[in-house]
């Protein structure tokens, strides 16, 4: 019984250790969005009603999909980026969501994978 008790401390101790590198508090919206707040200082949450309070952020708990910590501020993330048309042209390679390839004719409404010199950009096409 005691090696248990010792083994659960232990194990709780390193826990606390890796929790340490975590300097963020990352809220992920229904939408996407991405909200961190830094958790460096001492940090409060509470709930009032359907209102989650993070230090100076507000959420609506209906709106939230994700809580998580993490190492970097992911505040305005979402994974697509703002494509400009000149990227568009500069185009090497297209693929849909299902990994086939597609010409720039061959766009339709949905989400894309678009590769140019610039770098790699999810677009969406409304």
């Amino acid at each position: 019984m005691k090696k248990i008790i010792l083994f659960l401390t232990m194990l709780v101790g390193t826990l606390t250790v890796q929790a340490e590198d975590y300097t963020y508090l990352t809220f992920e919206t229904t939408d996407g969005a991405k909200a961190s707040v830094s958790v460096a200082s001492d940090v409060t949450l509470s709930i009032s009603g359907t209102t989650l309070t993070v230090g100076t952020q507000a959420f609506t708990l209906t709106n939230l999909s994700k809580m998580y910590f993490s190492t970097t501020d992911e505040t305005g993330t979402t994974g697509i980026s703002e494509v400009m048309k000149a990227d568009l042209n500069e185009a090497t390679e297209i693929y849909d969501l299902q990994g086939k390839k597609v010409s720039k004719n061959q766009m339709r409404r949905g989400v894309y994978v678009i590769k140019t010199k610039q770098g790699t950009f999810k677009l969406n096409v409304k």
